[in-house]
């Protein structure tokens, strides 16, 4: 900053050096406080600034000054002198500080403008351009930022993670041309992860969504909005049925014309999910399961962002699927879904029975409710369900597991004969979505380590459908939705070469070790440090969950391993998916143990099967918390 000679004492400028010294040497590192300060001579002018650069701490003593230009040799990021901003926007503006002259031959700086609040707003504009450069350590900064307060618990700091969300989600539906994809599914997850870690890591959640979002439209033409139909609006179920002819015939400006008007016609969030998942299931197992995983996730987003008051969001996010739904690949255009038996004509005649047996489930659920609420009325109810209207009447623990026998056999048309026959019997969309989310599970907890290291992820597609047909079903259940469900029996069916030879699930150890539950969380962390070590990292989950430990220190630790990784889109649904259900599962009154600790199992080994990467991205994050925190890097 251009030096000024003032006389009059001001308490918020310290004394820093002598001119002559400066004037000797050009450029003096000296602290102040808790701040290292570089200080400049030139051009008859004195400078200050921080002494890191603020691209990854590079002391800026050690650069060169030109033409009022300093530049840092350690990446070369070039910085105006006097205000301290940046001409290379990766790098970020450094701090400049007020100088003044005293006494002809004192330097005084005040250091007071360093305040937060200073730091903050400047940190806004760093994630600005982290989004838009797809920039990861300026994210980092950010984030770090945003969340200062976050050591001393959760509280109302976490509201700026939230305003965070709501700027990438809001950055990933504008400036990506193919609409929501991979990017904004990942910063969802993250947010659905948080609740899970500690809340030293959720900053750290957040910044590898929100670098996915970034990178994901890296390069990428903008987005331009579809406006609506002009008023008068027609109804909303014509809106619907046209919005599903569109995608039929793979028009994507005019089904997102359908949305778009359908959200100034104040649908609401279950009318909304049942237009877009009514079209996501007229094909089977469109885009390997991506459409509707992301379907659900870009409404889950919603939820977290509030549908109400947010029209100009809720429409911005909402056609941004639109164009993933017009272009995905129709599995009735795979062979393996046709030959040797054609699973797609056999899909088709068993949605024809739908209407049927769901009118005839309803019947014997109210029938069930009416004596039930009889018996309690005459004091004889015995039952231990109660009359609780969320509870699931169609099927108890043998009878899910006869069920997942019958998903995981091998034959096609019994499988759908099974999902007929326990809807038929009263069991609801929502539970039988439930069984086959965790037979879908099963076939990674058995994924045998012989199969390709591909085939992972044919597994994987299959549990994050079955878990996005799940949670949509608690959403809203609907006839065209539970197709879902049917469609996803039929991929843990064609997925069952997988398990052959099935891997053996875990069971306890006998090891006197696995009592000590903090040494087996040490041991994991420690074994994904080793290449696919797929079945010892099951054994140890399984002794640590079996010993009794606290499943949630589990998942924290799993979310800590799965960021420690670089980012792998399929490991982090799955980590995700796995905790959605571990949730709905652990809150089931029959408590059933075995299949939580299979669901972990399940993210376990996959996780497993993923490490160790390069952890890179990990680094990038290190770097940013301890810039942040005023550590020198390099001293």
């Amino acid at each position: 900053m251009t030096t000024i000679s003032r006389e009059d004492d001001n308490d918020r400028y310290t004394f820093a050096a002598n001119m002559s010294n400066l004037q000797e040497s050009g450029c003096l590192s000296i602290q102040i406080q808790n701040h290292i300060i570089a200080l400049f001579y030139h051009n008859s002018n004195v400078y200050a600034v921080d002494n890191r650069c603020p691209h990854m701490g590079f002391p800026l003593n050690q650069g060169t000054v030109k033409d009022g230009i300093l530049t840092c040799h350690w990446h070369h990021a070039r910085f105006d002198l006097n205000s301290g901003g940046t001409f290379d926007q990766w790098a970020g503006d450094v701090r400049s500080y007020p100088v003044e002259i005293r006494n002809e031959n004192e330097i005084w700086v005040d250091v007071s403008s360093a305040s937060f609040a200073d730091v903050k707003s400047d940190y806004q504009v760093l994630f600005q351009n982290g989004l838009r450069q797809n920039i990861q350590l300026m994210i980092a900064k950010a984030v770090i930022a945003i969340r200062q307060g976050y050591e001393s618990g959760i509280d109302n700091s976490d509201s700026g993670l939230l305003n965070a969300f709501r700027i990438g989600v809001d950055f990933g539906t504008h400036f990506k041309q193919s609409g929501w994809g991979q990017g904004l599914t990942t910063l969802t997850c993250m947010m659905n992860i948080m609740p899970y870690l500690d809340a030293h890591d959720r900053p750290h959640a957040l910044y590898h969504g929100l670098c996915a979002v970034a990178q994901d439209c890296a390069s990428m033409p903008p987005r331009f909005e579809v406006s609506p139909l002009p008023e008068p609006w027609p109804e909303l179920a014509m809106l619907k049925r046209w919005f599903r002819q569109f995608i039929e015939s793979r028009d994507s400006q005019a089904a997102e014309r359908c949305i778009s008007t359908a959200v100034r016609l104040g649908a609401n969030s279950q009318q909304m999910a049942d237009m877009l998942f009514a079209a996501a299931t007229d094909h089977r197992f469109i885009d390997v399961g991506h459409t509707l995983d992301f379907t659900n996730k870009a409404l889950e987003a919603l939820d977290k962002l509030g549908w109400e008051n947010n029209k100009t969001l809720v429409e911005s996010v909402l056609t941004s699927l639109v164009p993933g739904y017009a272009t995905a690949e129709r599995m009735e255009e795979s062979s393996s879904w046709r030959y040797p038996i054609d699973i797609v004509t056999m899909l088709e005649n068993a949605f024809k029975e739908l209407p049927r047996v769901l009118e005839n489930g309803k019947r014997i659920r109210e029938k069930r409710t009416l004596t039930l609420q009889q018996e309690t009325k005459e004091g004889n109810n015995d039952s231990d369900k109660g009359t609780n209207p969320n509870q699931n009447w169609g099927m108890n623990g043998r009878d899910r597991n006869e069920v997942v026998a019958v998903l995981l056999g091998d034959n096609p048309q019994s499988i759908v004969n099974t999902s007929l026959d326990r809807l038929s019997q009263g069991t609801t969309e929502e539970e039988l979505a439930r069984v086959a989310c965790y037979a879908a599970a099963l076939r990674i907890t058995q994924f045998h380590t012989r199969n390709e290291f591909s085939d992972w992820d044919a597994t994987l597609h299959t549990f994050t459908f079955a878990n996005a047909v799940h949670q949509g079903l608690r959403r809203i259940a609907t006839p065209e939705l539970l197709r879902g469900v049917f469609d996803a029996a039929m991929r843990i069916y064609l997925n069952r070469f997988l398990n052959i030879p099935a891997a053996t699930i875990p069971n306890r150890s006998t090891d006197d070790k696995t009592n000590d539950a903090k040494a087996i969380l040490k041991e994991l962390a420690e074994l994904f440090d080793k290449q696919q070590r797929v079945n010892e990292a099951g054994q140890l989950v399984a002794d640590y969950l079996y010993a009794g430990g606290n499943p949630r220190q589990l998942m924290s630790v799993l979310g800590q391993l799965l960021m420690r990784e670089d980012r792998n889109f399929h490991s982090i649904q799955m980590i995700e998916a796995a905790y959605r259900q571990y949730s709905l599962l652990a809150n089931e009154e029959d408590g059933n143990n075995s299949a939580r600790v299979h669901v972990l199992l399940a993210a376990s080994r996959y996780l497993a099967a993923h490490s160790p990467t390069m952890r890179s991205q990990g680094r990038t994050y290190q770097i940013a918390t301890q810039l942040y925190h005023g550590e020198q890097l390099f001293e």
